[in-house]
This record gives C-alpha cells, structure tokens and sequence, in this order.
C-alpha cells in the first residue's frame, strides 16, 4: 500500500496558526503560558507555535521539551527507546497553563506520561494539549483541546509526520 500526503507545507502552517490563535484566545492572551513539545516532532511544532504566538502577542514565549521516555508503561516492549532532553523554559511550569504539543495523538499513553513527567516538574495550574493529527484508537481517556486535523485511519495504517528541520519536507502521510 502506498503512502498518500494529506497535510502538506500550507496545511501544516494553517493548522498551526489556527492553534496558535486558539491557545492564545483559551488562556486570554499569553501570560502566564508554558508551551512544551513532545521529542521528538512535538518539540518542533512547540517551537513553530511559540513562534506564531510571538508575532501575534508581542510577547517573547519560548518553547521547552519534555522527555517522557521513563514515564511510558511500554519500556518492556521497547527497551531500545532512547531518553531526550527536558528543557523547562524559565520560570518553571507551578501555576502556569502548560501546552503539550504533539505530532500524532493515537493511544493517549505518551500524554499519559507526559502528564506523569510533569508532576515531578511541579504543579501547573492547567495543562492542555495541542496536536497536529488526532486519528483516534484512544487507550486512555485523554482528547486534544487544539486539533490541527482529525484522520480517522484503521489501527493498521501508519501516520507519518515530516517535518522540514529534521526531515527536509514538511508532510503528513498515511499508508
């Protein structure tokens, strides 16, 4: 089965944008704000978000990353994982509103452990999360409060997200 792009460059850049303005209009502006990205694509669309929401604010928000490598309950089954860096902006994350960004939200369990990572990092005042493709399967009780596109596929199908710092292209494929 081939792979067929469903998100190219421009698509990608809307749905960031229009997340962007939704985080933004959710917490009334962005004070206050803490936006983290997944590794290791999720770290990428923080910093695009943050970037977005700089030019619109006027306001210097800088994107962190948050490993959750040791906070995943599929270590048995994928010893080989190796662990990122965790890089909480300045200020912390107690009391603020924390994004996590994502590329693909399928089974809930790496948010699950994002959540898990970000007890031991303090308390925030409100976490949500954002992701560029929501394509269903949940294991867990989590859902995405900024979509970018929902992609129903069979839990046979993979998602692929490429995006031009890491990957050269800036694509999303399902096949």
């Amino acid at each position: 089965m081939t792979a067929s792009t469903v998100l190219q460059h421009a698509d990608i850049t809307r749905a960031l944008t229009r997340i962007s303005h939704e985080i933004l209009e959710s917490n009334r502006g962005s004070d206050d704000l803490v936006i983290l990205g997944v590794p290791t694509r999720g770290v990428t669309l923080a910093r695009r978000v943050a970037a977005i929401i700089q030019s619109v604010d006027s306001v210097v928000i800088s994107a962190g990353a948050l490993d959750v490598t040791m906070y995943r309950d599929d270590l048995a089954q994928n010893p080989t994982r190796a662990t990122g860096p965790t890089d909480i902006p300045a200020g912390g994350i107690d009391g603020k509103t924390v994004v996590l960004v994502d590329d693909v939200l399928y089974s809930g369990r790496t948010i699950r452990a994002a959540l898990d990572a970000l007890g031991d990092l303090g308390r925030p005042r409100a976490v949500r999360l954002a992701v560029l493709v929501d394509r269903g399967h949940r294991e867990f009780p989590i859902r995405a409060d900024f979509v970018g596109k929902n992609l129903p596929s069979s839990v046979s199908e993979r998602i692929n997200v490429r995006l031009k710092e890491i990957d050269g292209v800036d694509e999303v494929t399902i096949g």
